[in-house]
């Protein structure tokens, strides 16, 4: 399962996420269409993410997410086929709520609540090796950017979408539900009483795990969620507008900006192994906080960057800052709250760190359009991303919920 999340991701990393700002260029010059109209596609996406989320989470926590994953697979291919087919700006749109549904369906979220319920003692290490898909899908950008050049972006789009479905569709059926239904336990040990270095079992809603009315009352619940979201205003604006930065204020082709973005990859790789080595030794609320400041000093560098070292600055910060906090947001929750209702709660959160999914790519293209150029809007984002540090560092574990003896 963590090898197909894995796989999962890598496909949505590699054709939409990190490339995206590839298509932004391109439909730029193909279509006309201005920073804000385009940034209003990353727009939808996330909003539609935070709509769909708590009954995405009420349906996962019911029925399982193997279905949704499987789905949602298919969504994502067919919308990048339809992709290859528009001409209007409405039309862009409609395909992209395609790819976008898809993308919630079979991504992150749906994802992350399938590893949850089969991790605990090794949850931030399973979760850390899945994110690797979403880091090394960055490799594969230059060869979508080289497809864009050579064979254009309709082409890309369309092959983008069969191959999604062919390598996806397989990789969804190795989802299951969780342990308990197959057979096997919580970390696949055998929980034997009295058995040495035996890990504790998963807790179960009666012996502490919170439900999502418990969790919502707690400060910890709305300071992870807004400390999530204030990372996500880089994150955004990075995977938006990083590119169109590079090429039109420093002078870079697309080719050329792919390959820094491949770059910030390498480096993303380098703190999900950060990550998988210290996410189950230490406090990850902290190390959130460091990564914070990582986020908001590699934003400031690409924004103001005289020359290639600023760039490899701005790739090794929000690079190792990124894959060293992504998969720390949702093991800080499912360590905090439990397993027992963990997606209607990260399906709750979605509607707060949804703030920052959208806001980060329409403050950045939205001042770029009144100013002609990213700088006023990058600044803005980092140091929204620099206050986002305090919110991890208050974060603390809330106190198990109370209940009467039945």
């Amino acid at each position: 399962m963590v090898a197909a999340g894995c796989g999962l991701q890598f496909l949505q990393a590699g054709m939409l996420h990190h490339a995206f700002g590839g298509y932004v260029a391109l439909l730029q010059e193909d279509r006309g269409w201005n920073k804000t109209e385009l940034s209003g596609a990353a727009a939808m996406q996330q909003m539609e993410a935070a709509i769909l989320g708590p009954i995405l989470g009420w349906i996962m926590d019911r029925f399982g997410p193997q279905w949704v994953i499987r789905f949602g697979v298919l969504l994502f291919g067919t919308g990048f086929m339809l992709l290859s087919r528009i001409d209007t700006l409405l039309e862009f749109y409609g395909a992209f709520i395609l790819v976008a549904l898809g993308s919630s369906l079979c991504g992150f979220f749906p994802l992350n609540v399938a590893l949850i319920n089969w991790f605990e003692r090794k949850r931030a290490r399973a979760l850390s090796a899945m994110s690797l898909g979403m880091a090394l899908g960055g490799i594969f950008v230059p060869v979508v950017g080289w497809s864009m050049v050579q064979y254009g972006w309709r082409a890309t789009a369309f092959a983008s979408g069969v191959f999604a479905i062919l390598a996806g569709f397989p990789l969804s059926l190795v989802m299951r539900r969780r342990p308990e239904d197959q057979g096997e336990t919580v970390d696949g040990f055998a929980h034997r009483p009295g058995a040495r270095h035996e890990p504790k079992p998963a807790r179960d809603d009666a012996n502490g795990d919170f439900t999502s009315r418990e969790a919502v009352r707690t400060p910890a619940f709305w300071l992870l969620s807004l400390g999530h979201g204030f990372a996500l205003f880089v994150v955004g604006a990075v995977s938006v507008h990083a590119i169109p930065h590079m090429k039109e204020a420093l002078g870079y082709s697309v080719s050329a900006a792919a390959t820094i973005i491949t770059l910030l990859t390498v480096c993303q790789v380098g703190g999900i192994v950060i990550g998988w080595t210290i996410g189950d030794r230490y406090e990850k609320r902290l190390i959130a906080a460091a990564c914070m400041l990582m986020h908001m000093l590699g934003l400031l560098a690409l924004t103001y960057a005289t020359n290639l070292a600023w760039l490899v600055a701005f790739a090794a910060l929000h690079g190792v800052g990124w894959g060293l906090r992504g998969p720390f947001m949702q093991a800080i929750r499912a360590d905090y709250f439990g397993r027992s209702a963990i997606g209607m709660i990260m399906g709750l959160s979605l509607m707060i760190i949804v703030i920052g999914q959208v806001g980060g790519p329409m403050i950045a293209g939205m001042a770029a359009d009144l100013t002609g150029n990213y700088r006023a809007g990058f600044t803005a984002l980092a140091l929204l991303a620099g206050l986002g540090s305090v919110f991890f560092v208050l974060a603390k574990r809330p106190a198990r919920p109370l209940r009467s003896a039945p």
